[in-house]
């Protein structure tokens, strides 16, 4: 991609409760991360990635991005700052999409394991919110699926001024993806195990970072709460 403006995706932090839509988030823990997300760290800049397959343009605005979707509840908490200050960046548009429990991204043909599932004309797992005052920004989603030759990630595209300003894909733990695929349905259900770790994926291993391309991710009850910041130099 030719970007007009230096771009980044910066660390990673997570914290132990999730709530569901419309709740507010609580829990002992969470003052910590956001604590955490604030450090000076998260606010280098890091270069940006390609897109990747399966962005659809438009705005789907909403908080809960699931629809029929099943898997497990991932609250996902996206926190917008200048690169150079590390101040918020309020009013950014932000859009996310990622593949469902059996690696099937909404509104394409040839999806799932055998290529042959069509989702044409669904929006599942896909949705868009402004960050806030604060550049905040919380998405309701599940934990993503993998598909072939891919590690497990959410894909990220941010609009700065009605242009856009990066693309990004965040990664999870192997052993926390290995243990819901394994013990959670749908994700165990499968009949497949997937094929590729974060040390395997050519995108993760090609794009600069370390671990701040990798979520931290902690569980409570059967839910998970992720929470980044994204850096952004104009």
């Amino acid at each position: 991609m030719n970007l007009t403006r230096r771009q980044t995706l910066t660390g990673f932090s997570a914290a132990a409760v999730f709530l569901t839509a419309g709740q507010a988030f609580a829990g002992k823990g969470i003052g910590n991360v956001m604590a955490r997300l604030t450090e000076p760290e998260f606010c280098a800049s890091t270069a940006t990635v390609a897109e990747g397959p399966f962005y659809i343009a438009g705005n789907i605005g909403r908080q809960d991005i699931r629809e029929d979707r099943r898997g497990a509840p991932l609250c996902f908490h996206l926190r917008v700052v200048d690169a150079d200050t590390c101040s918020p960046l309020p009013g950014l548009r932000m859009d996310i999409w990622h593949a469902d429990a059996s690696g099937c991204f909404s509104g394409f043909q040839a999806q799932g394991d055998e290529r042959t599932l069509s989702t044409v004309g669904e929006t599942f797992l896909r949705g868009t919110q402004h960050t806030d005052a604060n550049g905040r920004v919380t998405f309701t989603t599940i934990y993503p699926g993998w598909y072939s030759g891919r590690t497990p990630h959410i894909h990220l595209k941010a609009f700065f001024n009605h242009k856009k300003a990066f693309a990004r894909q965040v990664y999870f733990p192997d052993e926390l993806s290995d243990t819901v695929y394994s013990q959670i349905t749908p994700y165990s259900h499968r009949g497949r195990r997937r094929d590729t770790t974060n040390n395997q994926d050519p995108i993760l291993r090609s794009s600069r970072g370390g671990r701040r391309n990798i979520c931290s991710v902690e569980r409570n009850d059967g839910h998970y709460l992720a929470a980044a910041t994204i850096s952004l130099s104009p």
